[in-house]
């Protein structure tokens, strides 16, 4: 990346300069703030030069690009990072793919989080600015720098456009990345979001609860909660030919013998994952267990139907309460 000739600088004169030159524009994916180029020695008409020779290009106030062309995702990134300053970190979305949480957009803009008190202001559409009171508590020892883990998955959430998106991609975050609930529970205590902050401490008392995946508390919150059903126990373990499985949602307390297994996956993504399953079934079956098996499509957009079905099996399995129903039933 280095030999490009465009990246050359005529007025870095010193050996020493030019390597510094070299190893910065190959750190920064050939992004330099004009801070830089004032401490190699590069003055602003050398750099008003370049421009009009159309060599380098305008990214955001203060910062340049050495090339020209689309500016690949490094070079955003470099970018949006010069431009908010010493303490500027990635966060929110960005740093959530940074993380490998989520999938790498196509586009900008790229976030970032400063102290308070910090000049930068978002630039549409290649940087969005946050700014935190709790700045000190949500940095993590990365590269390049981001909010830590926890505080990511809370932005993430706190941005979507509803609670129950918010809910949701909150407890899905939580639970496929492995993040300690401790962990979450004391950012969301130290700094609570402005938005969706209640969904989301509801939603960690849901993971407390043995919820963990968005499907799961969707069956707690719609089927069991809003039809009155018994709170079943989650994550239940089971022993199957010497191995332990875990069961989404036991009704023993209940006083039934009933197992029900939330899918999330649209299909069985390995023959390993279709053999564990069966073995649990005929597990289930030599235990004499009933068991009814759910997916997103039934618990999210039938959970009354799902209701009556579990309340059947309930009843017919020893249950002695009763399901009411929802605002929704017809």
């Amino acid at each position: 990346m280095s030999k490009n000739p465009k990246w050359s600088v005529q007025s870095i004169s010193t050996h020493e300069d030019r390597e510094r030159w070299r190893k910065l524009i190959d750190a920064q994916s050939g992004v330099v703030s004009t801070a830089q180029l004032a401490d190699l020695g590069v003055s602003r008409s050398a750099l008003r030069a370049q421009l009009a020779a159309q060599r380098w290009q305008r990214v955001l106030p203060a910062v340049y690009a050495v090339f020209t062309g689309p500016l690949p995702r490094s070079a955003l990134i470099s970018a949006a990072l010069l431009y908010g300053g010493p303490w500027a970190v990635l966060s929110h979305r960005t740093a959530a793919e940074e993380w490998g949480m989520l999938p790498i957009g196509a586009d900008p803009p790229v976030h970032i989080t400063v102290p308070y008190g910090c000049s930068a202001v978002s630039q549409p559409p290649i940087v969005q600015v946050h700014r935190s009171r709790a700045y000190k508590y949500l940095v993590a020892p990365s590269d390049p720098p981001r909010t830590n883990r926890q505080d990511t998955v809370i932005d993430v959430a706190a941005g979507e456009a509803s609670p129950e998106q918010a809910r949701n991609t909150f407890i899905q975050l939580v639970g496929s990345n492995r993040i300690p609930i401790s962990r979450v529970h004391d950012q969301l205590e130290r700094r609570p979001p402005f938005r969706h902050g209640k969904v989301l401490k509801n939603a960690l008392d849901m993971m407390l609860g043995g919820a963990v995946s968005a499907l799961e508390a969707e069956y707690l919150l719609q089927v069991e909660r809003a039809h009155c059903l018994p709170t079943g126990l989650r994550q239940v373990p089971f022993d199957v030919d010497g191995i332990v499985l875990w069961e989404d949602v036991a009704y023993d307390s209940a006083g039934a013998r009933l197992t029900v297994r939330l899918d999330g996956r649209e299909f069985h993504a390995t023959n390993r994952i279709a053999f564990r399953d069966r073995r649990r079934d005929n597990a289930a079956e030599l235990a004499g267990r009933a068991r009814l098996v759910y997916g997103w499509q039934e618990v999210h957009g039938a959970p009354c139907d799902v209701a009556a079905e579990v309340a059947e099996v309930l009843r017919r399995e020893g249950w002695r309460g009763r399901a009411e129903s929802c605002p929704r039933c017809g």
